[in-house]
């Protein structure tokens, strides 16, 4: 279901909308203009439904975008408060969105916040967007009256994550070593060590396609390169070898 070259389903460009208006009596007199970075059309249209009714939310889907060229475009043109971004994008991952956003993060007068959103909760992609510049990060799980409240906490300038996603963020920071390197893993593209991390907790392939919104097929094509990029034989090695690791 991705649509990394089409961020409107009909266009091939990312979608911006205009400025806000207040919001209704139902959310309170908060709002805040909200852009939504995602390589899935599907979750996107569900995350717009879910917040995007702006009257009882507060909320306002502003711009959408499915890769980093059409984030930075769309971002740059609406000036959002905050940006919910997906991890793992194409042209980069939300680190590039975020690096070629620093001029708006540190804007003092109009700030652009950034909420990452992601299926994964490995620990290296979450301090990689914290270290880039993200205010917070919630895997998406999240319910959606969390995830709005989440987005007005960003705006409001606090820091925001999943239960147990903050001990990865504090343990980085209080160290001054540099995490080591691992070969193995650099081999890997990001989908693939998404399915792997899966596999290894016990998720059917059917489960794996339903939760990365990619077919069956697909699944099958990333655990056979894993098992070979990996040199190993069977998803039991995997799993033993993920556990060995921490990614489990």
């Amino acid at each position: 279901m991705s649509d990394a070259t089409e961020a409107n389903g009909t266009t091939g460009a990312a979608e911006v909308a205009g400025p806000g208006r207040d919001a209704g009596s139902d959310a309170g007199g908060r709002q805040v203009r909200v852009v939504l970075v995602d390589d899935h059309r599907m979750f996107r249209t569900g995350v717009q439904a879910e917040i995007g009714q702006t009257e009882r939310t507060g909320v306002e889907v502003v711009g959408e975008a499915a890769d980093v060229d059409q984030a930075v475009t769309v971002i740059t043109a609406t000036r959002p408060e905050v940006v919910l971004l997906d991890v793992h994008l194409p042209g980069g991952g939300g680190v590039e969105v975020l690096r070629r956003s620093a001029s708006l993060m540190a804007d003092p007068e109009r700030p652009v916040r950034f909420l990452a959103l992601s299926v994964s909760d490995a620990a290296e992609d979450v301090i990689g967007v914290i270290r880039g510049g993200a205010r917070g990060y919630v895997t998406k799980t999240i319910t959606g009256s969390d995830l709005i409240d989440s987005i007005f906490r960003v705006q409001e300038g606090d820091a925001v994550f999943s239960p147990r996603l903050a001990g990865f963020v504090l343990d980085a920071f209080a160290s001054t070593d540099a995490p080591p390197v691992d070969e193995d893993m650099d081999r890997l593209t990001q989908r693939e060590r998404e399915v792997l991390r899966l596999i290894a907790r016990g998720y059917a392939y059917k489960e794996i396609a339903k939760q990365l919104f990619i077919s069956v097929k697909t699944v099958e094509s990333h655990v056979s390169a894993v098992l070979r990029k990996l040199q190993l034989s069977n998803r039991h090695e995997l799993t033993r070898w993920a556990t060995a690791r921490r990614l489990v």
